[in-house]
C-alpha cells in the first residue's frame, strides 16, 4: 500500500495496472526522493528519433576530428559544422540559442566551455580543445562534445584530456537503472580527486531529446543517494568539465554575449560528452 502524496511527482496512468517500474518509482518516492515526471520518459519511437540525431551529431565531431589543425582559426571549424548538419538535413541547436551567435562550441586550453568561434582565434601547436555540438533533427536533439589535441602537447594536458575522458566513462558506468544522479557525480568526482583536478561544479549536464535542455541536472560531483532516480527510458548528458586546477570558473569579461567560462586560475580544462538513454541494464550512448 501506498502513502498519499499531494505533491506526487510520479502518477499512475488512469485505469492502467502499476507496472513494476511504477512500483519501484513510488516506492523511493514515498521515501522522500526526488523521481521524474512521467513526461521524462521517452517513447521507443521517440528514443530512435534522439538515437537518428545522434548519427548525425557523431558524424559533425568526427568531419572536424577528419579536418582540425594547427593553423585552421575556430570559424573554420564552425562552418564544418554548419556544412556537414545541414547537409545531412538537421539544424545547429547552439546558433542563435538564448543569444549564442554560432553553430558550435570551441573551448581552447583555460576556456572550460561555451567558447565561441572566432577568426582570430587559431589552433596553435600543444593546443587542446574542446569541440561541443548539438543537433536538432526532425525535431529531436543529441549532443556531444569532444576534447582535440593539435599536433604535441604537454604531458599534463595529455594527462588531463585523458582522465577527463575516463571520468565520462566512469560516470556512465555509475548510471545504473534506479540509481541517483548523485551516483554519477560520487563516481566522476572521486575519479579526479586521485589527480587533485577540479571539478567545475557551475555547469552540468542535463536531459535531452524533446528540447535542448531538461530535467534532471546531472551535476558530476556529489554524494551517492542524491538528486533525481534514473529509470529506463530517461535521456540525459554526461559532461564533466575537468580543471588542471581549482574547480571555480568566470564568464570572459571580454566575451560581449556573456557565454565564455573560463577556469579561475586560467589553467587548462577538458571535457567530454555523451546523449545516453537509461535502459533495464544500463546506460546506452546515442552519439555514437
Amino acid at each position: 500500500m501506498f502513502k498519499r502524496n499531494k505533491r506526487r511527482n510520479w502518477l499512475p496512468l488512469p485505469g492502467v495496472p502499476l507496472t513494476e517500474m511504477d512500483k519501484k518509482i513510488m516506492y523511493w518516492e514515498n521515501k522522500g526522493k526526488e523521481v521524474p515526471t512521467r513526461d521524462l520518459i521517452r517513447t521507443p519511437e521517440e528514443i530512435e528519433g534522439i538515437r537518428r540525431s545522434g548519427v548525425v551529431n557523431t558524424g559533425v565531431l568526427d568531419e572536424v576530428a577528419r579536418q582540425i589543425h594547427a593553423g585552421m582559426n575556430t570559424l573554420e571549424i564552425d562552418k564544418i559544422c554548419t556544412d556537414y548538419c545541414e547537409a545531412h538535413g538537421a539544424i545547429p541547436a547552439c546558433l542563435n540559442y538564448e543569444g549564442f551567435p554560432k553553430s558550435v562550441c570551441t573551448s581552447i586550453n583555460e576556456v572550460v566551455c561555451h567558447g565561441i568561434p572566432k577568426e582570430e582565434d587559431v589552433l596553435e601547436e600543444g593546443d587542446i580543445i574542446n569541440v561541443d555540438f548539438t543537433t536538432i533533427l526532425d525535431g529531436y536533439y543529441s549532443d556531444a562534445s569532444r576534447m582535440f589535441i593539435i599536433g604535441k602537447t604537454t604531458p599534463e594536458k595529455e594527462q588531463l584530456v585523458r582522465v577527463a575522458k575516463e571520468c565520462l566513462e566512469i560516470g556512465a558506468e555509475a548510471a545504473k537503472p534506479y540509481c541517483f544522479v548523485g551516483d554519477i557525480g560520487n563516481a566522476i568526482q572521486k575519479h579526479a580527486d586521485k589527480y587533485h583536478y577540479g571539478i567545475v561544479r557551475d555547469l552540468c549536464g542535463h536531459g535531452v531529446g524533446l528540447k535542448f535542455h531538461e530535467k534532471p541536472d546531472v551535476c558530476h560531483f556529489g554524494r551517492k543517494g542524491t538528486g533525481m532516480l534514473l529509470v529506463p527510458g530517461m535521456v540525459f548528458t554526461i559532461e564533466p568539465m575537468v580543471n588542471m586546477g581549482t574547480w571555480r570558473v568566470f564568464i570572459d569579461s571580454d566575451d560581449p554575449f556573456g557565454w565564455e567560462v573560463i577556469s579561475d586560475d586560467e589553467l587548462p580544462s577538458a571535457q567530454w560528452e555523451h546523449t545516453f538513454v537509461m535502459t533495464e541494464h544500463g546506460v546506452e550512448i546515442l552519439t555514437y
